[in-house]
């Protein structure tokens, strides 16, 4: 059985890894299942210097590698492993340390661009679009930033508006449209992610289960 790809987009600290998290508790004990992150797919920096790197827009879908995680989803669905780059927050560029995965049965992709991305939104059996409001994603961001990937106040701030709310408008919320599943206000919503889960269910074979 070819593995079954579902795709998890919305705005940053939206509370798309929290419903991956989720999603990926509830099958594991019966399926392979991996959570592969947008994020590691950073475009690789280490030709520049620490000056340059920070002012890099995160926050376009120029500043991936789309084409290497196409390539490597490709692989998973082909019943292939694959080696997944790892991204170091704190250098702004890709790490020297690489993530073996193994092929599954439930691959969750989760990212800003994973419904943007016309390449991999093809690709997905369920998408889903976390719906959360601006204010809240803004207070998880700074919190999440500064205390996880060593940012300073100043700088999460200035990211927010120079580029990140910008860059959500323009591209992450009208990927909205192309949603099977709409969640509002990400992994505090127990009812739209049993619901979530109850389609997956339904699509997986109960032979397998």
């Amino acid at each position: 059985m070819k593995p079954l790809l579902i795709g998890i987009a919305g705005g940053s600290a939206s509370g798309k890894t929290t419903i991956a998290q989720c999603l990926k508790e509830e099958f594991e004990q019966t399926r392979s299942v991996v959570i592969i992150r947008e994020d590691d797919y950073y475009k690789d920096q280490s030709q520049k210097t620490m000056a340059e790197r920070v002012k890099t827009n995160y926050d376009h879908p120029f500043a991936f590698d789309h084409a290497l995680m196409i390539e490597q989803i490709d692989a998973l669905l082909a019943g292939q492993a694959i080696e997944k780059p790892v991204y170091d927050f704190v250098q702004h560029t890709r790490s020297t340390v690489t993530e073996v995965i193994e092929p599954c049965d439930v691959v969750v992709l989760e990212g800003l661009f994973v419904l943007e991305e016309p390449e991999l939104r093809k690709r997905l059996n369920i998408k889903v679009y976390v719906d959360t409001d601006a204010d809240i994603r803004f207070i998880r961001r700074l919190l999440r930033d500064v205390e996880e990937r060593g940012r300073t106040l100043q700088s999460v701030v200035h990211q927010y508006t120079e580029t990140v709310r910008v860059m959500h408008e323009q591209f992450i919320e009208p990927s909205k449209r192309y949603a099977d599943v709409i969640i509002p206000e990400g992994g505090s919503n127990i009812v739209a992610i049993d619901l979530l889960k109850t389609k997956i269910s339904s699509i997986i074979s109960p032979n397998m289960l």
